[in-house]
């Protein structure tokens, strides 16, 4: 029987997003359009095996395939980042990081990271996640240009003297520099973690320096800038690590993994080591470029003034509306993005005197330089006269014959 058929109003509404996806824009920063081979696996028979343990060492029986599975992903996870180890079993970029606290840090120690203001992430010692809760948490951050100033980084860490120091970030539009990160990091005896979740498919194809050999453990999703499924990595050069990585997922913090999911990853990871993907990525790179350009041409300010990687951040403190005025215009006209606090930000987090902005998703349907540039100066043109509602469903129309023409699904996958 066929979903149509068995649940209608589950089946209507997934229908309802398909549309949603094709006829908007799609410019949330850490969301992408994954492969239909990706959906395809993940809405397998794998989805029904238990497998829980390390491949060859389970503690179900019958995992004899799905063993060969797991190690293709590990294989092809680290060819990819050109490591020698790799977990692929963490069901997300938080529960990954919460693995690599989990093992090298004891409740109380001192972690170092971004903070969450700032552009960091919530597990990077928010004080309302667990990574602030269990641990102690200090931060740093980037000075009013919108750029880590690194002697500041130092300086701090000194002070603090952190068992661990996360770098990463999930709303900073520059390169991380993980040499300099690892020099701060020797300085004090902490270890180095990298989460690049946001930047792994640029690190990958080239189009962002490697956190490898700097960092100690690097996590990362497989979406995001990865295009695969929803889900988390670890990875690792150092042997003791691997060891306490392992431990710390599986049984500390997971049970049984999800095959269905490790198995989506692997054949996400065959797109990622294609020719075809360095040009993706450099593609997503150079449409950030040209909606950055655009929008600083059209008299917005951007943090940093401009972008390295797959993202801006635009700034409106010097602006009457609020970064959520802006969400909700340009969503009212078919374009998907979310508010962000930006450096000096004086309205509360749940407003916001910022925006952000990326090109993966638009750069998987096929926008090149052309359409980014049409697309910027939309976005111009609605917060320049934010409250027009008739502008706004004037540039929605016009927006979904645009979209027409890239349409990434043909069909909802069932």
């Amino acid at each position: 029987m066929s979903l149509e058929c068995f649940d209608q109003e589950v089946f209507n509404l997934t229908n309802q997003e398909l549309k949603r996806q094709c006829e908007g824009l799609e410019m949330i920063a850490s969301e992408n359009f994954t492969l239909p081979e990706v959906m395809e696996v993940m809405g397998s028979i794998l989805t029904n095996k238990y497998a829980e343990g390390y491949p060859n060492k389970r503690y179900y029986g019958g995992c004899e395939v799905v063993d060969e599975i797991e190690n293709i992903a590990i294989e092809r996870c680290k060819k990819l980042f050109k490591c020698n180890f790799a977990n692929v079993q963490p069901n997300s970029g938080s529960q990954a990081n919460q693995g690599v606290y989990a093992a090298l840090l004891n409740p109380g120690d001192k972690i170092l990271g971004m903070d969450l203001s700032h552009g960091g992430h919530l597990t990077h010692g928010a004080k309302v996640s667990s990574s602030g809760k269990i641990y102690e948490s200090f931060f740093y951050g980037v000075e009013l240009d919108g750029r880590i100033n690194y002697e500041k980084v130092r300086e701090i860490a000194h002070i603090v003297k952190p068992k661990l120091i996360v770098c990463g970030a999930s709303a900073y539009a520059r390169f991380i520099d993980f040499a300099k990160f690892r020099e701060i990091a020797d300085e004090v005896g902490a270890y180095l973690f990298a989460d690049i979740a946001h930047i792994a498919g640029l690190v990958v194809a080239g189009e962002h320096p490697d956190p490898f050999p700097h960092a100690h453990v690097v996590s990362s999703t497989t979406h995001k800038t990865l295009r695969g499924p929803r889900g988390g990595i670890i990875m690792s050069n150092d042997e003791e690590i691997a060891k306490k990585i392992n431990s710390a997922i599986f049984p500390g913090i997971q049970g049984g993994p999800l095959m269905h999911v490790i198995a989506a990853k692997a054949v996400g990871f065959k797109f990622n080591l294609s020719e075809e993907w360095k040009i993706y990525a450099k593609q997503v790179r150079s449409n950030a470029q040209v909606l950055a350009k655009v929008l600083m041409d059209r008299k917005y300010k951007l943090v940093s003034d401009g972008t390295d990687n797959h993202l801006v951040l635009m700034s409106f403190l010097d602006r009457d509306f609020s970064g959520k005025d802006a969400d909700i215009a340009l969503g009212n006209s078919g374009i998907t993005v979310n508010k962000n606090t930006v450096p000096g930000e004086i309205r509360s987090p749940f407003i916001t005197s910022g925006l952000r902005l990326g090109t993966p998703a638009l750069t998987a349907r096929g926008f090149k330089e052309k359409e980014m540039e049409i697309v910027a100066n939309y976005i111009a043109d609605i917060l320049d006269d934010i409250n027009n509602v008739n502008l706004q469903k004037e540039i929605k129309q016009k927006l979904q014959v645009l979209a027409s023409n890239f349409i990434i699904y043909e069909k909802a996958m069932f």
